[in-house]
C-alpha cells in the first residue's frame, strides 16, 4: 500500500510473536475471570456433569478445594450456585440460614481467607430461586402460574440479606425481576451491608445456550423463562434494562450469555459507568467442549480466542468455566 510515496505494511506488526504481544490490543489476565463453581447437598463425592466436560456438582469439602485452587490461579472470583436436597413453591431453602448457598458461601470465605493474606477471589453468589424451587422458575407463582413480580422481590431481599451475613462480598441477582436492584440495594443497607456489591444481570436472554447449566443445578422447569428474561432479537431492550439498574444503583452490570451478544456487550460498555461482567454460559462452554473433543478445533485456541473476543467487545470481568485452563495459558 503507498500514500504520498510512503509504503505501509501493516504485516511488519505481525512479524513476530514479541512484535504481536507489543501492539496487541486486548489482553487476558486470571484476575478479570470468575469460575462458576456449583455445590449439591447431601453429595459424598464430586459428581461429573455429563454436558459440562470437566465441570462437577461439589461435595462441600470439595468446594472448598476448588475455591482455594481458583485462589492459587489469581482468578478475580467465584460464582457460587447451592442445590438443595429440598425444594418447595417459594424456595425457602434460597435465604435459610443454614441452606446450602449460605453453607458454600461460608466455606468459600474461609478458603480465600487462608489464601495469600487473604488476597484471593472475590465470593459471588448467584441470588436467584430457580435452583431452590420446585416448579424451577426464578420466583415466586401466582395461582394461575405466572412469576408474581412483587413477592419474587421480597425473596430476593431476603436472599441477598442472608449471603451477605454468611459473607458473600457480591450478591448476583439473575432473575429479571423489575426493581430488583433497588429492593435488594434497601434490604442490604437496612441490614447493615452498605458495602455489599450487587451485580445485576440486567441484559439476560432467554437462550438455548443454557441447557448444560440446567443439568448442573438438576432444574425442576417444565416451559420456559420467556416472560421475564429477554428475547433474543432485542438490542435496545438490553440497554434499556441496564440503564435502569444502573439508575436503581447496580455495583456492575451484565450481559448473558456473551458470545452471541457481543453487539449488546458493547453497547452497554459504551454507555455503563460501572464495570460491565458477561458470562460465557454453559452452553458455548459445552460447544467447544465437544468440537474439541471430536478433534474439529483446537481446544485451547477457540477458549482463548472466545474469551478474548468477550474482552475486546468490552467486558471487563468475564465469567467463564475455562478460568481456570486460561489462568495456567496465561502462566
Amino acid at each position: 500500500m503507498s500514500t504520498s510515496g510512503i509504503v505501509y505494511r501493516p504485516r511488519r506488526l505481525r512479524a513476530t510473536p514479541a512484535m504481536r504481544r507489543l501492539v496487541g490490543e486486548t489482553r487476558l489476565h486470571p484476575a478479570e475471570l470468575v469460575l462458576p463453581l456449583f455445590v449439591k447437598e447431601g453429595l459424598l463425592e464430586p459428581r461429573p456433569i455429563p454436558s459440562m466436560p470437566g465441570q462437577v456438582q461439589h461435595t462441600e469439602e470439595t468446594l472448598g478445594r476448588a475455591v482455594a485452587q481458583a485462589a492459587e490461579a489469581g482468578l478475580g472470583g467465584v460464582m457460587l450456585f447451592g442445590i438443595p436436597e429440598r425444594r418447595d413453591a417459594t424456595g425457602s431453602q434460597g435465604d435459610a440460614e443454614n441452606g446450602i448457598l449460605q453453607r458454600a458461601i461460608r466455606i468459600a470465605r474461609h478458603a480465600v481467607a487462608g489464601a495469600d493474606g487473604g488476597s484471593g477471589p472475590v465470593v459471588m453468589a448467584d441470588t436467584c430461586l430457580d435452583e431452590f424451587t420446585d416448579h424451577g422458575h426464578c420466583g415466586v407463582l401466582t395461582g394461575d402460574g405466572r412469576v408474581d413480580n412483587d413477592a419474587t422481590l421480597d425473596r430476593y431481599a431476603r436472599m441477598a440479606v442472608a449471603q451477605a451475613r454468611a459473607g458473600a462480598d457480591v450478591v448476583a441477582p439473575s432473575g429479571m425481576m423489575d426493581g430488583q436492584v433497588a429492593m435488594i440495594r434497601e434490604a442490604l443497607d437496612e441490614a447493615g451491608f452498605e458495602d455489599t456489591t450487587i451485580l445485576a444481570y440486567s441484559a439476560k436472554y432467554a437462550s438455548a445456550y443454557y441447557g448444560p447449566f440446567r443439568d448442573a443445578v438438576d432444574s425442576q422447569l417444565q416451559g420456559d423463562r420467556r416472560t421475564y428474561q429477554m428475547d433474543p432479537g432485542n438490542a435496545r431492550e438490553g440497554l434499556r434494562e441496564a440503564d435502569l439498574d444502573l439508575a436503581e444503583g447496580a455495583d456492575m452490570v451484565m450481559v448473558k450469555p456473551a458470545g452471541s451478544y457481543l453487539d449488546v456487550l458493547r453497547a452497554v460498555a459504551d454507555r455503563s459507568d460501572v464495570p460491565v461482567a458477561a458470562y460465557q454460559v454453559s452452553g458455548e462452554y459445552a460447544m467447544i467442549e465437544a468440537a474439541a473433543a471430536n478433534g474439529w478445533i483446537d481446544r485451547r485456541a477457540a477458549a482463548l480466542e472466545s474469551v478474548t473476543a468477550i474482552r475486546r467487545a468490552g467486558a471487563d470481568v468475564v465469567l467463564t468455566y475455562f478460568a481456570l485452563d486460561i489462568a495456567g495459558w496465561l502462566g
